[in-house]
């Protein structure tokens, strides 16, 4: 039986919180890498069976579909149990999920790999909810707290690509996913205990002498919109943003390889990518979504990762390359856990990882489709110039239905007092 949040002390109040956000950075660098797997693999796994590349794509996609379903069940258990039970069951997964990637023969075993192991039970344990479960932890500063849980996300495309590219050179495919699930489990199982703690209850601050509490309601205030209609404009935003960076983070190694540099340069982009992205997340989300809300930073970084998407489709020296993965990086890094944000803005505290949960399955949904149409236009076309356009397009769709959102909520709420 699982108790209720007690009453804490500041002191270890505190201290909890440290142990919660640390453990979820490191517990989202380690599982993330499941992700990055078939992305430095891609190539060879298709030559080795003789596929198009759309197959190890599709692989690609249903991780994200899997955990976007994860995530609303897993979120439900957020909110009912706290953060213990994603975190055990997402470790188990990942981890079993690479020692049996390493034994595929056919194409119908990556898919059941990376849709229940790595998406559904793993991805799905992990993202979402953990990205909930810190944003309870805090009220103050909770855009640099949700950044900074995301970061470990972008900190294992700096770390991963990198050595699974030696890795793999060193032993083949096979061998690199048996090894990782190995590390994974050793590394995870003891991250578990480190975020077991369940958020406080959260009580509301009391209003301002002679003011009113709207400010500090722990319901959202009242907007032009329903509760049920930000959440549905939020999802619509989503599938926007994550068809597009889906493209460059399963085809970029690819991509860079096909115009002609080596695997090593390849891998060696993405990590520049993932390096801005991480300095996005812990750097910038934070004091942008603190200051602007929100939406308003989601619209700073749709607009970033949309002119930089496009910028791929005609940029061939490396140097150009480094440079637009730099920019793509500090543009989409902070664009899907800024939801998060919005979520905790503008939608009641209380189901929190229920909404976030169904909010990012729209995100895994497009990040899915749009990993394997890069794939799949690519086997028609010969390139990525068509799928990365396309990308580009529902991103301009996203930015939209994002400033449309701004004007009909209005002025960001005002943060609690302390």
């Amino acid at each position: 039986m699982i108790s209720e949040p007690e009453e804490l002390d500041e002191r270890t109040l505190a201290r909890r919180r440290f142990m919660v956000l640390a453990g979820s950075v490191t517990m989202l660098l380690v599982s993330a890498g499941g992700m990055y797997l078939i992305v430095v693999a891609l190539k060879d796994v298709a030559q080795e069976f003789g596929w198009p590349r759309a197959v190890p794509s599709f692989a690609f996609s249903l991780q994200f579909i899997g955990s976007g379903i994860g995530g609303i069940i897993m979120g439900q258990m957020l909110d009912r149990y706290g953060y213990i039970v994603p975190a055990i069951v997402g470790t188990i997964c990942v981890s079993l999920g690479a020692l049996l990637g390493s034994l595929i023969d056919s194409a119908w075993q990556l898919y059941a790999i990376y849709l229940f192991f790595f998406g559904l039970s793993g991805q799905g344990s992990l993202a979402a909810p953990a990205l909930a479960n810190v944003a309870r932890w805090y009220d103050k500063r909770r855009g640099l707290a949700v950044g900074i849980a995301s970061s470990g996300q972008a900190l294992a495309g700096i770390v991963w690509p990198p050595v699974m590219g030696a890795v793999m050179l060193a032993i083949g495919w096979r061998d690199m996913f048996f090894w990782y699930g190995i590390f994974a489990f050793c590394v995870m199982v003891p991250l578990c205990f480190a975020v077991r703690f369940r958020p406080p209850a959260y009580k509301p601050p009391a209003p301002a002498p002679g003011g009113s509490d709207a400010a500090t309601s722990s319901k959202p205030r009242k907007a032009p919109l329903s509760t049920m209609a930000v959440q549905s404009t939020l999802c619509c935003a989503m599938i926007g943003c994550c068809t597009a960076m889906a493209l460059p983070l399963g085809h970029l190694v690819s991509f860079v390889t096909d115009i002609g540099h080596p695997l090593e340069t390849a891998v060696e982009v993405l990590s520049v990518m993932l390096l801005a992205a991480f300095i996005s997340r812990a750097a910038v989300l934070g004091p942008l979504s603190d200051w602007l809300g929100g939406l308003r930073a989601m619209l700073v970084f749709s607009i970033g990762q949309a002119a930089m998407l496009a910028l791929f489709t005609v940029v061939r020296d490396l140097w150009a390359l480094y440079a637009v993965a730099v920019a793509m990086g500090l543009g989409y890094g902070g664009l899907f856990p800024v939801y998060a944000v919005a979520v905790r803005d503008h939608l009641p505290i209380t189901e929190a990882g229920k909404r976030t949960g169904v909010i990012f399955l729209f995100g895994a949904v497009a990040m899915g489709f749009g990993g394997w149409m890069g794939g799949y236009l690519f086997d028609l076309t010969g390139t990525y110039t068509m799928p990365f356009l396309i990308g580009v397009g529902f991103n301009i769709v996203n930015i939209l239905i994002i400033v449309a959102l701004i004007f009909r909520i209005g002025p960001r709420p005002k943060p609690a007092l302390a």
